[in-house]
């Protein structure tokens, strides 16, 4: 592709990061199924592992499949770089690995989803690190959270599971202040819904498990960075502003400047996490996102549909797609997610939990699975299987209250979806 060239989304998802193999011609990208890679001499083994050269080294670190996917992620969210890793869950520890320390600490949303709640409540304490949760409605209560430990705020652009959209803009305003970076998950909105680094992210991090691949084969995550934070701006970052004993003293961010955070993330997180993404699942991923457009055109459609029908069935109290104009998150669709709400959302049937269970127990279309994002729809009730960890409280403010149902709108014919859904609330009331 020609350098300096603007080009559209649906252009880019098919064709950024990937060029002809020069050895064979092949189109489409390659599966490079090696571990190692052999160097030219031993000059050239030493300046990469010097950080001195850009190659090839070993897998656990670099990969030419994986390098087109972490190119096409990055393009496709204006990043400077990215750093495709094993899943979701792994992203957001390598999210946070650069910036915290012992005491540390990170200021997080309530509306994550549970294993997030977990991850950041519990999991981390074992560094170390610790977890502030905050209501990020309540602009006041995330500026007070953050104090001389906070080391990152953290986010859902799209929450999962209630499909709440988060106000980017202003919460990026407040972590700007603070002069620490805001880290948001995009996964349930994607690149095409929304772009956190355009509305001042700091970082995105994907379970590229989910829309970007589209078609539950592979699990996958990715950390894309900005490139725009000076991480030398105070010494509250010290891994990319100070020198690096594993490298000889090299500071990574005087040493790569826009590229420091991805470097470091390649060089210390996946050297020493060892978070690979295998090449099998980065070629997956890869045809996923030349389709991830259309796909997500229909996504919204279909939730649209099927979400307008449930707020007017009797049988249902509510709805929680943002899509909806009595959401109190419509308002922020235009500036957060212009193309649309996303395929996420749940709703609350009347009946309570055991409602809930017989709704599931009935769906025939729907698949009861833990995942979202693919071509499928899916359902699960959240308060006993995803957020069952959670107390009341924590489920509560998660959005995923015992009578709540949370449903992921595949690409399939509506009609047949709201019809799935019409009999399987029929049985569930009886």
């Amino acid at each position: 592709m020609t350098d300096g060239q603007t080009y559209g989304f649906d252009t880019l998802q098919i064709h950024a990061g990937a060029r002809p193999d020069p050895a064979t011609g092949a189109r489409q990208t390659p599966i490079y199924q090696t571990t190692a890679y052999v160097f030219r001499d031993a000059d050239h083994a030493a300046a990469l592992f010097n950080l001195q050269e850009v190659g090839y080294i070993y897998s656990r670190l670099t990969n030419p499949t994986v390098a087109v996917l972490q190119e096409r992620i990055a393009t496709l969210e204006g990043g400077a770089g990215a750093v495709c890793c094993s899943s979701g869950h792994a992203a957001q520890i390598m999210s946070l690995f650069p910036l915290m320390e012992p005491g540390r600490n990170v200021v997080v949303s309530t509306r994550l989803y549970g294993g997030s709640i977990t991850q950041f409540s519990q999991t981390i304490k074992r560094f170390g690190w610790k977890a502030t949760f905050v209501d990020f409605d309540d602009l006041d209560a995330v500026r007070d959270a953050i104090d001389d430990d906070t080391r990152a705020v953290f986010c859902e652009s799209i929450a999962n599971p209630g499909g709440y959209i988060t106000d980017i803009p202003a919460i990026a305003e407040i972590s700007d202040a603070a002069g620490i970076p805001l880290i948001v998950d995009n996964t349930s909105a994607t690149p095409y819904l929304c772009r956190p680094i355009d509305l001042g992210a700091t970082l995105v991090v994907h379970s590229t498990t989910k829309y970007m691949t589209g078609n539950g084969t592979v699990t996958g995550g990715c950390i894309v960075d900005s490139g725009k934070f000076d991480w030398s701006a105070n010494d509250k970052f010290p891994s990319l502003s100070q020198p690096e004993p594993a490298y000889h003293g090299l500071k990574f961010h005087e040493t790569f400047g826009p590229l420091a955070y991805t470097f470091h993330g390649i060089a210390i997180g996946l050297r020493d996490l060892g978070m690979t993404m295998n090449p099998q699942a980065a070629h997956y991923t890869l045809m996923g996102i030349e389709t991830l457009s259309l796909r997500m055109q229909r996504h919204v459609e279909n939730a649209q549909k099927v979400a307008s029908w449930l707020e007017n069935d009797p049988r249902v109290e509510a709805v929680t797609y943002a899509g909806l104009k009595s959401s109190p998150y419509y308002d922020r669709i235009a500036t957060v997610c212009p193309k649309g709400a996303g395929g996420l959302f749940t709703f609350a049937i009347k009946g309570g939990y055991e409602a809930c269970v017989k709704l599931v127990n009935a769906l025939e279309i729907f698949s009861h699975v833990a995942n979202l994002g693919d071509t499928r729809s899916l359902v699960i009730h959240s308060a006993s299987t995803t957020h069952r960890q959670l107390s009341p409280e924590q489920q509560e403010a998660a959005g995923a209250s015992p009578n709540m149902v949370r449903i992921s709108i595949g690409i399939e014919d509506t009609d047949d979806l709201i019809a799935d859904l019409d009999q399987a609330l029929t049985k569930a009331s009886a």
